[in-house]
């Protein structure tokens, strides 16, 4: 089974804690126990190995926003609860999102992004530069377009200067709206050597040449939260999710074999001189669906993951939580088939049922399908981070 999967439930089922250093809340778990410390940080811990946080945030400053597109681009891939309902749509499995730390001062239009936080695991797909164009301050005669060029910045013995261009397109002049700029090659060098990052130069002209006057105050430090530019990287992390065996195995139906129910699985059973008991349960309606009700069989039951109590809520945007669900129960003879059992399994639950070995117990209830979740959060320098994880909804349960 996925080991994010199981580490949940090992996690989650026991004792309600919380993230440290934050104190621990009242009623939750006893301080006088001189072993807790040691367990929560423990499982705390795993449970960051877990979501790939690297270091977690402890001052998001309040009132702190994601940027729209961050938002939108979560609405695509997620539901509500975060469970993944877009498969696909991501390029990778996680969205960096940077936001500019440079400000134009002097009529220029720098652009900055401390890109340092991204893992050092992460092979990065894509980058994209998103500005904001604002409207010219004044009607310009006899123009209808305006010329939008991004340069690479470099250093010099003074300050950084334009360098290499990157992008060029012709904008209408009356256009208002945000525009993306296909940046991957240049943060893929600096991704390699960050010292070389220093940013980039947008510049605005006017066909004839001439400089468009932009208003200024629309790429400086007061410049509304919703229009700020970013840099934003598609990457993969390499967790990917290795393949179980028995959500691997050929479909049964589709291969034209005939897996025996509860109804007809006497034909599985030796024959009556040898086992009589055994057959003669096996065909009791009767006893065999008071064997089952004192036993509930597998089936999947609720486990909801709540970030509050855990001492995430102050930088996880989205979701508050989901229900990750687990799968209890037993997988006795005869087994259903709505429990998804695999030959091996029903093999085992005969020689378990027949006591022809000790050794042997019943199949175990697991998962047999799972999805995918994402998380919308806030990272240790307060970038916008959108990340699907792998196998950590239970969609479904069988005996395997």
């Amino acid at each position: 089974m996925c080991l994010a999967y199981f580490c949940f439930l090992m996690l989650l089922n026991s004792e309600p804690m919380t993230l440290l250093p934050l104190p621990l809340k009242e009623g939750k778990v006893s301080m006088n126990d001189a072993k807790v410390p040691k367990v929560v940080s423990e499982a705390i811990q795993k449970l960051q190995e877990v979501f790939a946080f690297g270091e977690v945030p402890l001052n998001i400053l309040p009132g702190k926003k994601p940027p729209q597109f961050m938002l939108e681009l979560y609405s695509r891939v997620a539901g509500p609860d975060g469970s993944t309902k877009a498969p696909g749509l991501l390029q990778g499995n996680v969205v960096r999102s940077f936001e500019n730390k440079a400000y134009s001062e002097s009529g220029e239009f720098l652009f900055f992004f401390n890109i340092s936080s991204m893992g050092s695991s992460e092979r990065m797909l894509k980058a994209e530069l998103r500005v904001f164009k604002w409207k010219p301050l004044k009607i310009v005669p006899r123009h209808h377009f305006c010329k939008v060029d991004v340069y690479e910045l470099i250093d010099s013995a003074t300050r950084p200067w334009r360098g290499n261009l990157i992008s060029s397109r012709l904008l209408p002049l009356q256009y208002q709206g945000w525009e993306m700029f296909n940046v991957t090659q240049t943060v893929s060098k600096w991704i390699g050597e960050n010292k070389t990052n220093h940013g980039f130069l947008v510049m605005f002209t006017l066909t004839s040449g001439n400089f468009l006057e932009v208003d200024l105050s629309a790429f400086t430090r007061h410049q509304p939260d919703n229009k700020r530019s970013y840099l934003v990287l598609f990457s993969d992390d390499g967790r990917r999710a290795v393949p179980n065996s028995f959500t691997s195995l050929p479909n049964m139906k589709d291969k034209g074999l005939h897996i025996p129910s509860i109804e007809d699985s006497s034909i599985l059973l030796p024959t009556p001189y040898k086992f009589p008991l055994v057959v003669e349960l096996s065909k009791s309606r009767k006893i065999r669906d008071v064997f089952i009700e004192k036993q509930p069989q597998c089936q999947r039951r609720p486990l909801y993951v709540d970030f509050e109590e855990i001492g995430w809520a102050g930088w996880i945007i989205s979701p508050k939580g989901y229900n990750a669900y687990h799968c209890k129960g037993t997988c006795l003879f005869p087994l259903g088939q709505g429990l998804g059992a695999t030959n091996h399994a029903t093999v085992q639950s005969i020689v378990h049922a027949l006591k022809l070995n000790k050794d042997i117990g019943t199949p175990c209830c697991v998962p047999d399908e799972l999805n995918s979740i994402n998380l919308l959060y806030f990272d240790d320098e307060e970038n916008v981070v959108l990340k699907q994880y792998n196998d950590m909804i239970a969609v479904s349960c069988g005996c395997h």
